[in-house]
């Protein structure tokens, strides 16, 4: 274990340039204390793949990230054989330049982000993100994974840690998850931080920002949360927003500059028609106020 508290593990966050509130920092220490996989659910951009980077970065330990898709399978996530080296080996012993050996063994598999974290040797943060993009059929698959932290390989046989890594899940609710798989896991939902502390996060991630600048970013941003809008801005569309107005040498908003930089923010053609047509003058005067 490598924190021995709560408030050690918030620390140590804090040092990884990544600032949770109280309810996050207590589901990572249990995650770690327990051994068990945590899964991350929330809106996109509220932090929760950058949650798994600084835990990584806080113990410290290697981060191996399986990104999921839709139609994601073993020869992706676990493991493939290199069956070009399988296939040079065959000729090889048809030469007599080498010896017959059996064409199945560890030294002919690509191992991908799941066999890796099973076999490292060193301290290794398992981040799947995006579990929700991935078939049923995947998400079954890892139910052996998650609880007994061993993969089988038909050729070989079983593959079990050494010791266990430890595991988050990240989801965006794009579709209901199985129970199956909640019950392995512990649970935190991630929502977007009060505005106190989405300052703080903000004068943390862009050094040197003008907290003034801040302030006003993280307000704006705010306030187009309230809007009806296609994808309300996260905590990452804000930080990518002070980055380009510091950037751009700005320490104070108004409409011309907000204009100008909102595709930082909003990604989508309708939103930025819907603010830039009925709120954006008074977005600017709220955020300035």
């Amino acid at each position: 274990m490598a924190f021995a508290s709560i408030d050690e593990l918030e620390g140590a966050l804090r040092g990884a340039d990544y600032l949770p509130d109280r309810g996050l920092a207590t589901a990572l220490f249990l995650s770690l204390r327990l051994g068990k996989p945590l899964l991350l659910e929330g809106e996109a951009g509220v932090g929760k793949t950058e949650a798994a980077k600084a835990l990584a970065r806080a113990l410290p330990a290697r981060l191996i990230r399986l990104q999921c898709y839709e139609g994601l399978d073993v020869a992706h996530a676990v493991y493939e054989w290199n069956y070009s080296r399988q296939l040079l080996h065959i000729r090889a012993a048809q030469e007599g330049t080498v010896d017959e050996e059996e064409l199945f063994g560890p030294e002919f598999l690509i191992r991908r982000p799941l066999l890796e974290a099973i076999e490292s040797e060193e301290p290794v943060v398992l981040l799947i993100d995006e579990i929700d993009r991935a078939d049923e059929e995947f998400e079954a698959f890892l139910l052996e994974v998650l609880s007994d932290f061993q993969i089988t390989i038909p050729e070989i046989g079983t593959i079990a840690a050494a010791g266990r890594p430890s595991v988050i899940l990240t989801s965006n609710r794009t579709r209901e998850l199985h129970d199956a798989l909640k019950r392995r896991c512990l649970f935190h939902w991630i929502g977007h931080p009060a505005l106190e502390r989405e300052i703080e996060i903000v004068v943390l991630r862009v050094p040197g920002i003008p907290e003034r600048l801040a302030t006003q970013a993280a307000r704006f941003v705010r306030g187009l949360r309230g809007l009806d809008l296609a994808k309300p801005p996260g905590v990452a569309e804000t930080i990518d927003w002070a980055q380009a107005l510091a950037a751009l040498g700005r320490d104070d908003l108004d409409a011309e500059i907000v204009e100008q930089t909102l595709g930082s923010v909003l990604k989508y053609h309708e939103d930025l028609e819907t603010v830039r047509d009925a709120a954006l003058a008074t977005l600017v005067e709220e955020a300035r106020a």
